[in-house]
């Protein structure tokens, strides 16, 4: 397993992923060239995981995150960064079922008009799918740190969790979510999928901490929008400018009418905070850069 520990002094290497809902495809293809010239240098069993101190990753950055640094049963990564299209082509028809277009034209009005009141998915593959792969693998337990942003709809604030928050003494128990659930939670896309429930149990004191999450792109759709104080370099796989701030929220399957005003609320103030340029603005880029 990777050293958690950073010398004082040593530069920091991060990885950090936007969100973007499918559009995950982007970076997954600039981090699979970048995985497969590392193999160039250091052999096939070169890894993304090998050369990062911290990887980072909001909504569907924090999927591919996971998807880098969660360990297998030989203690290595459970994906190649080559198999994450592949990941994305097969289950993205899944866990977004196209929806039928038939019907008359008020029936498309309701429909349009529904989803404020409730996610146009139920999410379930999405939970069955992560639950499957990942079994109950924490986040202490990835392979190097892991930084995820979340929403939570009951604090009405962010919620970061990291492998290091989940290896601290006091109170790490707490924070040490399984992936499965903080998968499900920065990925909750406003009006696309349900919030996320859930609640973790400090084995030793008996304390519990209940979650209900979603898309961490609510708070920071650029995980590492304030750079750490320390001397870092950061490697920025961007998708599409604009992707991931869709402007909408949505309702959770447990919450009432009120907190589904209230998270619409607090979405557009996201929006207020950010520089919003819809898809057709201007052509479709992608960027990769290194800030040192």
């Amino acid at each position: 397993m990777i050293a958690r520990t950073i010398a004082k002094g040593k530069k920091i290497t991060v990885l950090s992923i936007d969100g973007g809902g499918v559009k995950g495809i982007i970076p997954g293809t600039i981090l699979a060239f970048l995985e497969s010239r590392l193999q160039d240098l250091d052999g096939p069993n070169a890894r993304i995981a090998d050369y990062f101190d911290i990887v980072a990753g909001t909504s569907t950055g924090g999927l591919i995150g996971t998807m880098l640094t969660a360990p297998n049963k030989d203690g290595r990564p459970m994906y190649a960064a080559k198999d994450i299209n592949n990941f994305y082509f097969e289950h993205c028809p899944k866990i977004f079922p196209q929806l039928s277009r038939g019907g008359n034209f008020l029936r498309s009005i309701i429909s349009s008009l529904s989803k404020w009141v409730r996610p146009m998915y139920d999410g379930k593959y999405i939970r069955s799918l992560t639950k499957e792969i990942l079994e109950d693998i924490t986040i202490k337990d990835t392979l190097t740190n892991l930084i995820i942003p979340t929403f939570d709809i009951k604090r009405l604030q962010p919620v970061i969790f990291s492998s290091n928050d989940a290896l601290q003494v006091k109170k790490g128990a707490l924070k040490n979510a399984r992936l499965a659930d903080i998968c499900v939670g920065t990925s909750a896309a406003p009006t696309y999928l349900p919030a996320h429930h859930f609640v973790t149990k400090d084995s030793t004191t008996g304390d519990t901490c209940s979650f209900d999450l979603i898309d961490g792109g609510v708070a920071a759709n650029d995980p590492v929008l304030e750079r750490p104080k320390e001397q870092c370099i950061i490697v920025h796989a961007m998708p599409p400018n604009g992707a991931g701030l869709n402007g909408h929220i949505m309702e959770a399957e447990h919450q009432c009418w009120t907190s589904s005003l209230m998270q619409a609320l607090i979405w557009l103030t996201s929006m207020s905070r950010h520089s919003f340029n819809p898809p057709s603005a201007r052509p479709i880029t992608f960027e990769f850069r290194m800030i040192r």
